[in-house]
């Protein structure tokens, strides 16, 4: 055999494993986003990041997101996919507030996952009704909504316990009144443009409308 066929030989197969392994790759599965970890997540929250002075979610969320300030959600229970939401939304204009959103801009996307994935692993809170004299209106605003103000029943999103359906509508039950009362008003105004049916269902309740479902809901389980 002519020894100069060797080389072209071995070009040639040079040449097939070369389209070998680049059909390989094509065919190859496609890495997926990154899963979500729980254990980072609760490193972060419970500790924070000095050196990035990012602030333990727990000082004000409480241990498991078991908030006991009334001002501050509680948030162990919650849906994960709102809580990346609501993170999220504070990095923007949509939800611009003066402590959370210096915080959440210090997060990388992944973080938030770990931190929402955590928290919805957590077991959620149970609250209490404080005034059993707007009990009742409170029921009827959550179970039926205000007719005559087309406002639709809370239950209808939240769910008849406040369990919320996960990744659509958040859980409510058991959340402080002061908290729920503040972002009811703060969608109300305009102050928080991050749920424009919120918005829409707010616009139309007054304070005492508000303070009474709000009441209700802490109570809710």
């Amino acid at each position: 055999m002519n020894r100069a066929f060797f080389p072209v030989v071995t070009s040639f197969f040079v040449a097939v494993l070369a389209l070998s392994s680049v059909a390989y790759a094509a065919d190859a599965p496609k890495a997926g986003p990154a899963k979500a970890d729980p254990a980072k997540g609760e490193a972060l929250y419970t500790n924070g990041d000095a050196a990035r002075n990012i602030t333990a979610c727990v000082s004000c969320h409480g241990a498991a997101g078991a908030s006991t300030i009334s001002t501050n959600p509680k948030l162990g229970g919650q849906h994960a996919a709102y809580i990346h939401k609501q993170l999220t939304n504070f990095q923007g204009a949509d939800r611009n507030n003066p402590i959370m959103s210096p915080l959440a801009k210090l997060l990388t996307d992944d973080e938030m996952k770990n931190i929402a994935a955590y928290l919805d692993a957590q077991a959620a809170k149970p609250g209490a009704a404080r005034n059993k004299d707007t009990l009742d209106l409170g029921k009827k605003i959550y179970r039926g909504g205000i007719a005559e103000k087309s406002v639709p029943a809370c239950a209808g999103c939240h769910s008849p316990n406040g369990a919320g359906i996960p990744a659509q509508f958040p859980r409510i039950g058991g959340q402080h009144q002061d908290y729920t009362v503040a972002e009811l008003t703060n969608f109300r105004s305009g102050v928080r443009k991050n749920g424009p049916m919120m918005t829409t269902i707010a616009k139309d309740m007054s304070d005492d409308e508000i303070k009474a479902v709000a009441d209700y809901i802490a109570g809710l389980k």
